[in-house]
């Protein structure tokens, strides 16, 4: 069993920051992929960045490519989304989301995710 702890969403304005946080606790030995999800209202919940645990490979969404950064800290056994340059569009509740060993291309399909935190919420205002 994982359990994921996500922290750090909040109410910024268009062209702000933020950093989220996902803490990882129990068995990660069978986590190869941790990723940040996203869904807002009436919408479909989508992948935003993954990170390949083993090796630090990263893959984004197009939506967000050069605004977030994904990365990790091992010893922390901490997951990290930060995003910047917001825009009102990036509003929706962040999940991250732990999952095994997939082809790279099927990152951003949640149903390949066992385990998932309870969600940090983040809105942007224009």
């Amino acid at each position: 069993q994982v359990q994921l702890v996500e922290s750090g969403g909040g109410s910024v304005q268009a062209g702000g920051s933020l950093r989220l946080s996902c803490a990882a606790s129990g068995d990660t030995t069978t986590i190869y992929y941790m990723t940040w999800f996203r869904q807002a209202p009436g919408k479909e919940r989508e992948g935003v960045a993954t990170i390949y645990t083993r090796g630090g490979s990263t893959y984004y969404a197009d939506s967000v490519k050069g605004r977030v950064t994904i990365s990790q800290d091992n010893a922390k056994n901490t997951l990290y989304l930060e995003m910047n340059s917001l825009k009102p569009e990036d509003t929706a509740m962040y999940y991250c989301a732990a999952g095994p060993f997939m082809s790279w291309f099927r990152w951003s399909e949640k149903l390949r995710y066992v385990y998932w935190g309870q969600g940090t919420q983040v809105t942007v205002s224009s």
